[in-house]
């Protein structure tokens, strides 16, 4: 059997003298080989297209590898770690995804294994160093969403891997919502990777089967599809329940037609010169344009540059358009300063959520989900942000 890219005429002539007709053979999902070691394994793709259970694929094919004999044994071991023993991580900030799982769930759309002691919740790269500390017999590491950590465990996975041999796996995001690569620690994954898994799913766009690469964030309004600012908050925690919420976002999947990302020009014509303005000491600029946002759309500068961007008549006009319905845009633009682009200090940010009267709860939730600490009044306690 021959893969579609080594397929030639040698072959074809071959196998019609065999009596097969003329068609492509294509490698169908092999089991997983325990027996390489130092592997560090990407599995990329957007939401829904299966890197999570690629994940469980491999559990099931340790459930068999197990059964082998001391023979395969030797083979799948180096310094006490058996890489037939697999071990799945996921984030702390990731336990409400799946509510209606079990604790030990290896949860994805579609069913789940249940792993008992094999799997624990962590929030950084000590949790994981702690779990190896727990767990030295276990080869195989399943690190999910692993671009949501810091920047330090990928050089603590780098030092495992070839030190005792341990083969590691990210079924995680690299692009994100802005089809850019998602993070440093996303960055960092790629360059230390030995082996990269593409996954694609259909565009989930009613009219669409194309291939998509993307993940597309968008909020429901009064029954309209709104996507997300350029802008809006990079990390925000959830679960995949649908949403009627212009504060909380839907996720699907997209190809390049059908993903929408407007306000892109905007952030970088205007949003992010006023915040290199504030850090210089001059927030005049930026409150002008966050009271317009947070009180008079039609007087912003955002509603200027949709004006001038969105008004082709193109059926992509009224969809990019819709993303000024959602809720909390001032919001949104003063965090993107905040936390994203380190432009606007924390005394700003009290200042300006103060004066302008902005949404403080919904501040709250976005910094809490960036993990970004700042207090914005003497009611707000500063462990809420820490929980």
């Amino acid at each position: 059997m021959v893969p579609d890219d080594a397929f030639d005429s040698d072959t074809a002539f071959f196998l019609k003298s065999l009596g097969f007709p003329e068609l492509k053979i294509h490698h169908a999902f092999n089991h997983f080989d325990f027996v390489r070691s130092s592997r560090r394994i990407l599995v990329i793709g957007p939401m829904g297209s299966g890197k999570t259970e690629y994940s469980s694929r491999v559990w099931r094919d340790s459930r068999v590898a197990l059964t082998k004999s001391a023979v395969v044994a030797d083979q799948t071991t180096n310094s006490g770690a058996d890489r037939r023993r697999v071990f799945f991580i996921r984030s702390a900030l990731d336990r409400s995804r799946f509510p209606d799982y079990p604790d030990d769930a290896l949860a994805y759309r579609g069913g789940y294994e249940r792993l008992g002691e094999a799997i624990a919740h962590i929030e950084d790269s000590f949790g994981l160093e702690e779990a190896m500390r727990r767990n030295p017999q276990t080869g195989t590491w399943i690190i999910d969403e692993a671009s949501f950590y810091d920047e330090r465990l990928a050089y603590v996975v780098l030092r495992e891997s070839q030190q005792r041999g341990l083969i590691f796996i990210f079924p995680t995001l690299i692009l994100n919502f802005r089809k850019s690569i998602f993070n440093a620690s996303a960055r960092l994954l790629l360059d230390l990777a030995t082996d990269v898994f593409p996954l694609t799913a259909y565009c989930e766009h009613s009219d669409c089967m194309t291939d998509s690469f993307y993940t597309y964030r968008y909020y429901q309004v009064d029954g309209r599809e709104c996507p997300a600012l350029y802008f809006d908050p990079l990390i925000i925690v959830g679960g995949d329940a649908r949403r009627e919420d212009s504060r909380e976002p839907n996720y699907c999947t997209r190809c390049d037609l059908h993903h929408y990302l407007p306000g892109k020009e905007y952030t970088f014509l205007v949003l992010k010169p006023l915040g290199a303005a504030a850090a210089q000491g001059d927030l005049q600029g930026l409150r002008e344009e966050l009271h317009a946002l947070h009180a008079d759309l039609s007087a912003s500068q955002l509603q200027r540059s949709f004006a001038e961007h969105y008004n082709s008549g193109r059926p992509s006009d009224e969809i990019n358009n819709n993303a000024l319905r959602v809720a909390c845009i001032a919001e949104r633009a003063l965090l993107f300063l905040f936390v994203e682009e380190n432009l606007v200090s924390e005394s700003q940010m009290q200042q300006l959520a103060g004066e302008l009267d902005l949404d403080r709860d919904f501040l709250v939730r976005r910094l809490r989900d960036a993990r970004r600490a700042c207090r914005l009044d003497l009611s707000i306690d500063s462990a809420v942000l820490r929980d």
